[in-house]
């Protein structure tokens, strides 16, 4: 049946042409964007993911500009290390000389003292944007709540974002400080603390021969919390006391061995220090080769000291080493102020002293090298990951122009026909004049 009131056909062309039209516009939006998902209108699923990506790779962004802050202050940290453990090992050279009678001692250790000079100049210049990792010399070292030690002579470099179900948990790379400077420690605490921070046993022969064992525990703390070192914790021994022969008539600062604690510093660390000024103030009156400095135990935390002539060794005693919070932290060089060369005893303490500075400066650039490269490593995966996730996100939301271009084409000739097809279908009710003609 025709109709002039209803006509069908063009009510079909005319639906079509809109389907048509709306294909053909998202299409071209597509095209123009370059995108298949623009907005969540498109698919609100696959755009929620894209843009959890995307801000995952901003973060990323941020990651690598700071592991490049990182490698960059690590390096010129690794760089500083080297070059004062060339600077140290010049300084053998001339300690050496300095071991035969016939030099002239005075300007070896006018040479040694520049090149320490030049060390502490280098070891202050090692700063990048502030910080310097060959400096670990703070006490802000405090308890937790729960009995831990903040504080442990670390930078971190946030390395990473970890994303699971539960959140986002961001990961770091920590780059233990290696001191290298030549600030002296200073024995300068108001409170000595408790005997609990060390104890002492030891057994005294006929002839005066005979052996002592300290052991290193630590602060003595509060109810519930454990025993522990705090930067600027300053153990003290007394050498003239305890040795007694030439050290009674020795300057004071040549009486005692002191080694003060840095931010990170264990119980073995602080046994470690103390044992070795323990050797070097020996060594400096001529008696390395009457005592034996050891350090050992369970936890390395037991200088164990052997008399082998009848030079004394007293009853030993927890008085032997004091304990007082609150010192000057030295630096990890410091006893390259104290080198002197003038005299014989001087030049053998010098000698003897050296080879555990060079070895200090030796870990310390190992260290800083390692730290280096696994940051750099860090980088490269950062910079690969994003790449990775760009390209993930393309294939989600991104438009394949070869498709697009094809259907573009496609829905043009449609579009035409689509008109076409209206036009023939609009002219439908005017067949139906010629019956009334």
């Amino acid at each position: 049946m025709s109709s002039i009131l209803t006509n069908n056909g063009a009510m079909v062309a005319l639906q079509t042409l809109k389907s048509i039209n709306k294909n053909l516009e998202g299409t071209q939006n597509s095209i123009a964007t370059g995108k298949n998902v623009a907005t969540s209108k498109d698919n609100a699923a696959v755009w929620a993911i894209s843009k959890v990506m995307e801000s995952d790779v901003s973060g990323f962004k941020a990651i690598s500009s700071n592991l490049g802050l990182g490698q960059a202050t690590t390096q010129v940290a690794r760089q500083a290390a080297e070059t004062t453990t060339d600077l140290l090992k010049q300084m053998k050279e001339k300690i050496v000389a300095s071991q035969e009678g016939n030099v002239d001692r005075t300007k070896i250790q006018t040479d040694i003292k520049a090149l320490t000079d030049q060390i502490a100049s280098v070891t202050g210049a090692a700063q990048f944007n502030g910080l310097n990792l060959l400096s670990n010399n703070e006490t802000t070292t405090a308890y937790t709540a729960a009995g831990s030690v903040e504080g442990s002579g670390t930078t971190s470099v946030l390395s990473s974002l970890d994303r699971s179900a539960t959140g986002v948990v961001a990961s770091d790379i920590d780059v233990q400080k290696q001191d290298l400077s030549t600030t002296a420690a200073k024995d300068d605490g108001a409170l000595t603390l408790a005997a609990a921070a060390l104890t002492a046993a030891g057994t005294a022969g006929a002839n005066g021969t005979g052996s002592a064992t300290y052991t290193i525990n630590g602060e003595t703390t509060t109810a519930g919390r454990t025993q522990a070192v705090m930067a600027g914790d300053s153990y003290s021994f007394q050498m003239n006391a305890v040795f007694g022969g030439s050290f009674a008539t020795a300057p004071a600062a040549k009486q005692e061995a002191v080694y003060t604690a840095k931010d990170g510093d264990t119980q073995a660390d602080v046994a470690e220090g103390l044992a070795e000024m323990m050797k070097f103030r020996l060594a400096e009156q001529g008696m390395q080769d009457d005592f034996t400095v050891s350090v050992g135990g369970t936890n390395g935390n037991e200088i164990s000291v052997t008399n082998h002539t009848a030079t004394g060794l007293t009853a030993s005693a927890a008085g032997n080493v004091t304990l007082a919070a609150g010192s000057t932290v030295g630096g990890g060089l410091a006893l390259l102020s104290e080198l002197d060369v003038t005299t014989e005893n001087g030049a053998a303490a010098a000698l003897s002293a050296i080879e555990g500075l060079i070895q200090t400066g030796i870990d310390a650039a190992a260290a800083f090298g390692s730290a280096q490269n696994r940051i750099e490593t860090q980088q490269d995966f950062v910079g690969g990951l994003m790449d990775a996730m760009k390209s993930g996100i393309g294939t989600l939301v991104d438009a394949d122009m070869e498709e697009q271009s094809a259907r573009l084409q496609a829905l043009q000739v449609q579009q035409q026909l689509g008109v076409q097809a209206l036009s023939i279908a609009n002219q439908a009710p005017q067949q139906l004049l010629s019956l009334f003609r």
